[in-house]
Formats: structure tokens, sequence, C-alpha cells
């Protein structure tokens, strides 16, 4: 038995009506002889969509509370020398002398 998935949702919750695959998650519909189109892109990129590489410097576009400390880095927070991470949606860097992993979707270049 081949296993179906969701070239929308990438959800494996999927089953076979005759001609038509659908997914149980989104409610995609396709036809069973549809290649999978969907793309990953492995490139990290800030908010606005820019390429983001080692050694850039970013800013903070949100205030954001630390999990598990008081600290709250605010908006507007210019970030050097950040780190890219094996995550394309995290990078590494420091704050206040705090290594700390950000996402992407909050910073921009």
């Amino acid at each position: 038995m081949s296993e179906i998935i969701c070239p929308k949702c990438s959800s494996e919750n999927c089953y076979n009506d005759t001609v038509m695959n659908i997914c149980c998650d989104c409610m995609h519909e396709w036809h069973g002889n549809e290649e999978s189109t969907q793309t990953t892109d492995t490139t990290p990129r800030d908010s606005n969509g820019a390429e983001l590489v080692d050694g850039d410097a970013v800013t903070v576009i949100k205030d954001l509370k630390v999990k598990g400390s008081s600290m709250v880095i605010k908006r507007g927070t210019k970030v050097k020398s950040i780190r890219l991470t094996d995550n394309p949606e995290e990078v590494d860097c420091k704050i206040e002398g705090s290594s700390i992993v950000l996402k992407t979707c909050f910073l921009k270049k």
C-alpha cells in the first residue's frame, strides 16, 4: 500500500476516492496522477523575505518575551552577527550577553 501525502500541508492523513485524493486535515483535493509540486526552501529568510547569511545584522520587529526569563527583547533592538542554525526558521545570536535563538519571522534585515 502506498502512502498518500498531501501536496498542500504534507499530511499523511489522506485517502483516495476513485479519481481524486483527499486530505482529511486541510480538505485539499487533487488528482491521483499529479506529482507533488511542493518544494522545500531551506534558505533562511527574514520577515520581508530577504535572504539571511552568517554575520548579518538584523532588527527585531516585535517585543519578544524570553521563555524561562523575565527578560523582554524590545522592538527595534539591533542584533549583530547572527549565526544560522540547521533550522532555516531560526537564527542564533547574542543579546545583552545572553545566547538566544530567535525565529526569523520576528527579524528584518
